[in-house]
């Protein structure tokens, strides 16, 4: 049987680490119950060496990952379904948080629960390790007393979140990877292997090959002006950045990015994705659709997208519903707006809010396999190409100094 690694507490508190064998996850658990242990993290024995750990970078040790913030909702609601209290469960959770960071922040939330203020208030001190979204929702389960319901969504919420965001950063490794190694070959070729093959012509005093002496001239002016490309590169940066500073600039920026053939139909399933599963998430615990509105507006990164919250807003307050203006928006695909009208006149909106989100990010997955599997052969098709003709190029050459007379 595997073997699975674990930190429980007593019911007095106390930290317990230690392994056993079992032919599952559960099965450990209920071993580690059997224990009179209350089990807060179980994991494979082979998962805890220091080799399979996330690395943390010297410059980001004082941030708080998505993955910490999964992990301690995680361990706050299995504390709170146990009917821990509230500090009891926040020292436990400072001693078992491997983040230096995020320990420092619980040992500083478990002072202000001590000192009389809600969890909400003392979560709310830290916009940047816990966002709106998952204070307004602390706070909604405070005051309807389901605080142990409403962690357990905000647990499924931030794992189906940090689900999407791997999938597409492992989906793009792989074609980053390709365009830096082909990009860096051509750089190495252009740079060093074409003027030694320049020079043997020199030396040799006999003309060079047409495709040669294109081949010199693009190496002569990469060498000679790599300053001045490097410096257009540094500009353009700077100046993209000063027009995304403002929110006019982001708002045409963004709504470009929409327009974009392939990549635009796939980042706005990305938002729509995320508006519908945060504003399904908020409604579900309690928090009243116009403050909810809110809310998803600021979590919506493209202001083309989010500049349509507004205007939705405003139609709610009007009494419109939401259906109505969120088709007036034009931004919605057409199966998220009729789910979306199904769960409104069902009175089921957050459910099938949760449900669009479901949807597109099932989609998103297709469309970002569609995209890899475009730009992948493109891509390598590219690269082939040019270092292809760089090499032919060499050796045309090559096969040209066989033909000088001697």
């Amino acid at each position: 049987m595997p073997a699975y690694t674990y930190k429980a507490s007593t019911f007095e508190g106390k930290i317990v680490e230690g392994s056993l064998e079992a032919s599952d996850s559960s099965a450990a658990a209920l071993k580690i119950q059997d224990m009179g242990l209350l089990p807060i993290r179980v994991g494979a024995a082979a998962g805890a060496t220091a080799l399979t750990r996330e690395m943390e970078w010297p410059w980001k040790r004082k941030r708080v990952r998505r993955k910490d913030l999964l992990v301690f909702t995680q361990e706050l609601h299995t504390l709170v379904k146990a009917s821990f209290p509230l500090d009891r469960s926040l020292a436990i959770l400072g001693q078992l948080a491997e983040s230096p960071a995020l320990a420092e922040i619980v040992q500083d939330v478990l002072k202000e629960v001590k000192g009389g203020k809600s969890l909400s208030e003392a979560l709310g001190k830290y916009p940047e390790t816990f966002p709106k979204v998952y204070v307004s929702m602390v706070k909604a389960g405070e005051a309807s007393g389901a605080l142990e319901e409403i962690l357990a969504r905000l647990a499924a919420f931030l794992e189906q979140s940090e689900n999407l965001r791997s999938y597409i950063f492992s989906a793009l490794i792989y074609p980053m990877l390709l365009a830096v190694v082909g990009t860096a070959s051509m750089i190495i070729l252009t740079l060093f292997v074409v003027p030694r093959f320049s020079s043997i012509f020199k030396d040799m005093g006999i003309p060079m090959p047409l495709p040669m002496v294109i081949l010199r001239g693009i190496s002569a002016v990469i060498s000679g002006y790599w300053w001045a490309f490097l410096a257009l590169i540094i500009l353009a940066f700077f100046y993209i950045r000063r027009i995304l500073a403002t929110p006019e600039g982001r708002l045409n920026w963004d709504r470009r990015l929409l327009r974009i053939p392939l990549i635009g139909n796939v980042l706005r399933k990305v938002e729509v994705a995320r508006f519908a599963r945060t504003l399904g998430t908020l409604l579900h615990g309690g928090v009243p659709l116009l403050q909810s509105m809110n809310i998803v507006r600021d979590i919506i990164s493209n202001q083309g997208i989010a500049s349509t919250i507004d205007p939705i807003r405003n139609g709610i307050k009007k009494g419109e519903g939401i259906t109505s203006p969120m088709k007036q928006s034009g931004v919605f695909p057409p199966l998220a707006m009729h789910l979306i009208e199904v769960g409104e006149e069902s009175g089921r909106l957050d459910t099938m809010l949760v449900q669009v989100a479901e949807v597109y990010d099932t989609e998103v997955r297709d469309g970002i396999k569609n995209l890899i599997s475009f730009f992948e052969p493109a891509l390598i098709l590219l690269m082939g190409l040019v270092i292809a003709t760089i090499v032919v190029s060499m050796l045309m050459a090559i096969f040209s100094i066989n033909d000088v007379p001697i």
